[in-house]
């Protein structure tokens, strides 16, 4: 399940590596700049200020900061060997990994995500619920939930990342024995494209 995020992010990611393979040299640099904007404001529609507020009160309470910092950490740490991966082989890989990720890092505006999140409560909770919600992470058990939560969610991903692992590796060994000529394929594929022994 840890995999579902880094791949949706190879995804996103995926046109801007091709398009810096396939970038002429002569491409101006003011075109680079304007084909991404990061820092361009959240277009909004307008929100009862009261409720905007409460909104933020909500997000601050449960810690959707530290918990988005949190999951861009783990994030980060399942993409890399993945972005390493999928690219071709070469003594550059580490070096532009390391610099994407400085990159990325630096233009990572955690604020500007929670901005984004206050259209998404506004249209999914009324302002009765957003106080109720407040009211609730004030409790004892709402205190516990938003301590608790993020390691429980570790816990349920990595128990997820393990099944998963498990049913994909049960699957291929079941389709492999269901059509030996597939693994013979692979044997042949593997053993043609070892190096040659010196």
């Amino acid at each position: 399940m840890k995999n579902v995020p880094a791949l949706a992010f190879l995804l996103l990611i995926s046109p801007v590596t091709l398009r810096a393979q396939s970038a002429s040299p002569a491409r101006s640099a003011s075109s680079e700049k304007s084909a991404v904007s990061t820092s361009a404001p959240v277009a909004v529609a307008k929100i009862d200020a009261a409720k905007e507020a409460d909104i933020r009160r909500l997000l601050e309470l449960v810690g959707t900061k530290a918990l988005v910092m949190q999951s861009m950490d783990a994030m980060t740490k399942s993409i890399k060997p993945l972005l390493t991966n999928s690219l071709p082989a070469g003594e550059y890989r580490a070096k532009l990994v390391e610099l994407f990720f400085a990159k990325f890092s630096a233009k990572t505006d955690v604020q500007h995500l929670l901005d984004l999140a206050v259209p998404i409560y506004d249209k999914n909770f009324s302002h009765e619920e957003v106080r109720n919600l407040i009211e609730f992470y004030r409790t004892p058990l709402g205190q516990k939930t938003v301590s608790v939560l993020p390691k429980l969610s570790g816990e349920l991903q990595e128990e997820g990342r393990k099944w998963g692992e498990g049913l994909g590796r049960e699957s291929m060994e079941e389709v492999l024995a269901e059509h030996p000529e597939l693994a013979q394929a692979i044997a042949e594929a593997q053993k043609n494209s070892a190096p040659p022994a010196k």
